[in-house]
């Protein structure tokens, strides 16, 4: 990846990478789910709760991985492994592999009362991929990894099948089958395949779930990868809300991230980015915005070229129009702001209508003071409003003005200098 960032940390479509197999572990019902980090622990804060962390004290490959995860499973003596639950094995660079794809290989795997099933799928690039080898009979006799040069002859690089380094495995069978791998390969390393062999040479069967979806198993190992994932990742997001009653008008130039809720009926238009846990109600138009982590209620309109920050709340049929920015403000039932104007940590009431480049002043060079704006409230073109300020129900301002003192409900606030013509300038400028 080229990045400080661990690998599966980095973000896909609002999650980091690693959480979305977790998630589809969660969702296909998972009685415990160990994720496995490295000794510097990057994913300790990151894990959803009741996610167990394991540590792997050296990087030496998957199968040393498998055994750091079956040690914190078997650290828990109130809890042992049931003989009868198949143990799942996850890549968390695979991250579009679905709760369903999941449930798929654990009732093949019930079926086939094998040691282990081992996800497979065929593709047309197998590059970087561990290639399905099968004996006579067409039972998988191995998995032979591609790292480096050394580790597969010529004919097994020419095999298509490929391991998606999902496992369903006999906890027992695992069990046994990990002290006996061996870092005697190109790289040095633990390959968790290896345990596939060791099963099959204590006589047990090893079998195999073949995935018709070969998107569902797509590994992430550089950003041309990531870029790949994210756009199909993005694609099935796309089809949820539209299945769900979204209008989309162009998918190809919108990005919805994964935890984004949207109502029916709702419109979003191109050049449009919804990320984090927004949540959009029903009859909703978005224009060519951007909006993170905020609220709109039915009927609500954003657009075009808004931005909405963090905290922002637009009640039932309110309005942020061309060029707005809000953040951290609750806008009431109604109320609009139509155009240029930047609205911060504000309460506006119902009905009310705030004028063109009108602007909260809400900071004041150490600390964020709010505005409060009561209902049916017309503030004129460029007014400013220097928190903490509270203008009343019904208030006005006067165009241009600089309001630092509260107006009461009803009155009419206004903050300028008097306007004076000096009659003959033009002439006197000229002759200058």
């Amino acid at each position: 990846m080229r990045s400080q960032t661990p690998k599966v940390l980095h973000e896909l479509c609002g999650r980091p990478m690693v959480l979305w197999p977790v998630q589809a572990a969660l969702e296909a019902g998972a009685e415990r789910v160990v994720v496995v980090d490295s000794p510097a622990r990057a994913l300790e804060g990151v894990l959803p709760d009741g996610v167990e962390l394991a540590v792997q004290p050296h990087s030496n490959g998957t199968g040393g991985a498998v055994l750091a995860a079956m040690s914190q499973l078997d650290s828990r003596a109130e809890s042992p492994l049931d003989a009868d639950t198949p143990l799942v094995v996850l890549s968390g660079d695979v991250p579009l592999v679905s709760a369903e794809a999941i449930r798929g290989l654990t009732e093949a795997h019930a079926r086939s009362a094998a040691a282990a099933t081992i996800a497979t799928t065929v593709l047309d690039d197998p590059t970087g991929y561990g290639r399905v080898v099968r004996d006579s009979s067409g039972a998988v006799e191995r998995v032979v990894e591609t790292k480096r040069d050394g580790d597969a002859t010529q004919a097994e690089l020419e095999i298509r099948e490929v391991n998606t380094g999902i496992y369903a495995f006999d906890a027992q069978a695992l069990r046994e089958a990990l002290p006996r791998l061996s870092e005697d390969n190109a790289q040095g390393e633990l390959y968790l395949p290896q345990a596939l062999a060791e099963m099959r040479a204590a006589g047990r069967t090893i079998a195999a779930h073949a995935v018709e979806d070969p998107k569902l198993v797509l590994g992430v190992n550089d950003r041309v990868a990531l870029a790949e994932v994210r756009k199909l990742a993005q694609a099935a997001i796309h089809e949820r809300h539209m299945r769900a009653g979204v209008d989309i008008v162009d998918p190809t130039a919108t990005v919805i991230e994964v935890n984004v809720e949207i109502g029916e009926d709702t419109t979003i238009e191109p050049f449009t980015t919804i990320r984090g846990h927004t949540s959009i109600g029903r009859d909703c138009t978005v224009r060519h915005s951007y909006l993170i982590d905020c609220v709109l209620e039915d009927g609500a309109s954003v657009g075009p070229f808004s931005y909405l920050r963090p905290g922002t709340v637009l009640r039932k049929g309110a309005k942020a129009g061309t060029f707005v920015e809000v953040k951290n403000s609750d806008i009431g039932p109604g109320a609009k702001i139509p155009h240029l104007s930047y609205i911060g940590d504000a309460d506006v009431g119902e009905g009310t209508n705030l004028g063109a480049a009108t602007i909260t002043a809400n900071y004041d060079g150490r600390a964020k003071h709010r505005t409060k704006i009561g209902r049916h409230v017309r503030t004129s073109v460029d007014t400013t409003l220097v928190a903490p300020v509270t203008l009343g129900d019904r208030a006005h301002t006067g165009a241009g003005s600089v309001i630092t003192d509260d107006v009461p409900p009803g009155a009419l606030g206004i903050a300028r200098e008097r306007q004076k013509n000096i009659e003959g300038y033009a002439e006197r400028n000229r002759e200058s």
